[in-house]
């Protein structure tokens, strides 16, 4: 049986329960609440690159995708305007108002 990379698993499994999406995406935000600044960068992380990808991320933030991808990087040290551009971008692509 052939495997398949974890990004593309969770791909599938948003698509036939899309729902998941947004419930990763609140585990991101409930991170970030709850102070866990490295789990909150990982898992906001892990929501854009099986949801709309660091280019459409890029796009709708005006910020350079590489820089993007450091920001939420383990090393990542996002300033509170970039952090609040990404939560931003990626509650609009959740249609969260």
């Amino acid at each position: 049986m052939p495997t398949i990379p974890y990004v593309d698993a969770i791909k599938g499994m948003i698509a036939e329960r899309p729902e998941m999406a947004t419930e990763m995406f609140e585990d991101a935000i409930n991170a970030l609440l709850a102070g866990e600044m490295d789990d909150a960068r990982l898992l906001l992380r892990e929501y854009v690159n099986v949801t709309i990808g660091f280019q459409e991320l890029a796009r709708r933030t005006g910020k350079i995708d590489k820089n993007l991808m450091r920001t939420l990087s383990a090393d990542g040290n996002p300033t509170a305007m970039n952090l609040m551009a990404i939560i931003r971008a990626c509650a609009d692509a959740e249609d969260i108002a």
